[in-house]
């Protein structure tokens, strides 16, 4: 039997998805130990420890190779200290697997490394496609004075692994407020993967 076809509208001012099968949100309570100000984290939680920083509705048809996922990821503007609201960024656990994002409304930046540790910073804005090529771990950040909402597809049998850059002390870089609206600046607390890390990661490609 034929998987159905489908189609969904998207909001591109709320990134509501009709007809997705999956919602999940993130608080800013959830993202503890992303940003380097701790005080300035420790501050913005103790006055609304349930700010929600993005929500994502998603569509899984099904989880077999060969099929995919897609949906929308709605982030609200803001910083903590001088580095902007984002994701909690990963790698797909099945490393070889791509992924793409499409801006709808608002501007930001896809934060891009490769396990060895080189970094890109993408701008994306209405009507931009960034592609995430394979082995690249990534991070969406909102670097701009509205909500931030994209569209993204991937495939099914990708899976996420979100440890690999709290294993490095977070992203070889930090996208922070600078004179020219945003600038990436290095992460004091990084930790370069060693051999044997970049190797296993190179692993996981399927």
């Amino acid at each position: 039997m034929y998987q159905p076809p489908t189609a969904h509208v998207i909001d591109p001012s709320t990134g509501h998805l009709s007809a997705a099968t999956g919602r999940y949100e993130k608080r800013l309570s959830d993202l503890a130990g992303l940003y380097a100000d701790t005080g300035a984290f420790e501050t913005l939680t103790a006055e609304n420890p349930d700010r929600i920083v993005y929500v994502v509705h998603e569509v899984r048809p099904q989880q077999e190779t060969g099929d995919l996922i897609f949906g929308t990821t709605w982030m609200e503007p803001g910083r903590v200290g001088q580095e902007f609201f984002m994701t909690r960024g990963h790698i797909h656990a099945t490393g070889n697997r791509p992924e793409t994002y499409y801006g709808e409304s608002g501007e930001g930046v896809m934060l891009l490394e490769s396990p060895e540790g080189e970094t890109r910073a993408l701008e994306i804005r209405p009507r931009v496609m960034v592609y995430v090529p394979p082995m690249w771990i990534h991070r969406s950040v909102n670097t701009g004075p509205e909500p931030l909402v994209m569209s993204f597809c991937y495939p099914s049998d990708s899976g996420q692994d979100y440890g690999i850059i709290e294993r490095s002390g977070g992203m070889a870089k930090r996208i922070v407020a600078g004179p020219e609206g945003w600038e990436a600046i290095g992460n004091a607390a990084y930790r370069p993967r060693t051999r044997a890390e970049i190797d296993a990661v190179l692993a996981t490609a399927a």
